[in-house]
């Protein structure tokens, strides 16, 4: 049901709006999303620059922390026991300067979704490193971002 709605443009901009203004402002947008991977792209603009002529770091990271996040809050999306995640650790290498729009992917899905089912099984808090690579229309590796999740029955 949450993939659907993140799926659907309209909706999940007005998700955006709701919950993440700053990321709707900066043009943070998901591409696709499944069980299994999420595209998010950021675009360069005058709202996401830096001084530099390139994409602000943090727009960036929005972007990576959104196509990880995604993934696990599908999982979680009306889950009985209900479960909480929390980025605790973010990573970035940044390799190539982001003159354009950023596409940010994450294909973890299925680790995400252990992940939870360890967390419920076992009723131990758990965390997971995931790992998410921001590409330029090129194709070229723009960065690479490993964000820390971790997840805790309530």
């Amino acid at each position: 049901m949450f993939l659907k709605m993140v799926n659907h443009p309209v909706k999940f901009s007005l998700y955006l709006l709701a919950k993440l203004p700053s990321a709707f402002f900066s043009g943070v947008r998901v591409i696709y999303a499944d069980e299994k991977m999420c595209k998010v792209k950021v675009p360069y603009g005058w709202f996401t620059q830096n001084p530099f002529r390139s994409a602000y770091f943090a727009c960036l990271s929005m972007a990576a922390e959104m196509s990880t996040g995604v993934l696990a809050m599908a999982y979680l999306y009306k889950l009985d026991p209900a479960v909480s995640m929390l980025v605790t650790k973010v990573e970035g290498t940044f390799l190539k300067k982001a003159t354009g729009t950023t596409f940010f992917i994450c294909d973890q899905g299925e680790k995400i979704h252990h992940t939870i089912t360890e967390c419920i099984s076992t009723k131990m808090p758990k965390t997971i490193v995931v790992l998410t690579t921001g590409k330029n229309g090129n194709g070229d590796v723009i960065a690479q971002f490993l964000i820390t999740w971790s997840f805790k029955e309530k």
